[in-house]
């Protein structure tokens, strides 16, 4: 992992870690990220936004559908981190095996979580190697537990029999975000597919 003064700073805005499930035609998907914000004050427009990397399976879902479901995860909850955020969706189905079902807009809601948002994307803007999706919230489930579990607690606590793979696969998204940092106009054309 790459590292400097100004990047150490930077990481004191990681969101808590969420899982993000999304659906392609039938094909469910999950992901994992630290870059979830809640985008709106106001109770009467919940919005919140993500960004996630072009590269990734659930962004060509994402973007295709327009739809996904943001959960919040507890602390105890690093096996399905594992599950979700150590391999790619493209090698295999990594939700099989995870309690879900499928909520109000067609994307698998996790079973068990702190608290899950199902949305759907209002807009998105191009960050590079990355989109943000802002999307507004559709239905909430309030879930269990009482510690979210956050960016900081889950390096602090990783196991290590994960630390190399963590590693490898933290310096193979920092290189690709290098690689791929220029900004396009690449306007979001809205669903164009079904969940």
């Amino acid at each position: 992992m790459l590292t400097d003064s100004a990047y150490e700073l930077l990481r004191q805005l990681a969101s808590p870690v969420v899982a993000v499930t999304s659906s392609l035609q039938g094909r469910p998907n999950g992901m994992i990220l630290d870059s979830a914000v809640r985008a709106s004050i106001s109770p009467q427009v919940p919005r919140l936004s993500v960004y996630v990397h072009q590269w990734h399976l659930s962004h060509e879902f994402i973007w295709k559908t327009g739809l996904f479901c943001l959960h919040l995860l507890r602390r105890d909850q690093f096996d399905l981190v594992h599950r979700l955020g150590f391999s790619s969706g493209r090698d295999g189905d990594k939700m099989a095996g995870v309690p879900h079902s499928y909520g109000q807009v067609g994307v698998p809601v996790l079973q068990q979580c702190y608290a899950a948002f199902e949305c759907r994307v209002a807009n998105t803007m191009d960050g590079g190697a990355s989109t943000l999706f802002l999307a507004d919230v559709v239905k909430t489930h309030p879930g269990t537990g009482t510690e979210v579990l956050t960016a900081d607690f889950f390096r602090a606590n990783l196991p290590e029999q994960w630390r190399a793979d963590f590693g490898k696969n933290y310096r193979e998204a920092q290189d690709r975000i290098a690689a791929n940092a220029a900004i396009k106009t690449n306007p979001w054309p809205g669903p164009t597919a079904k969940p």
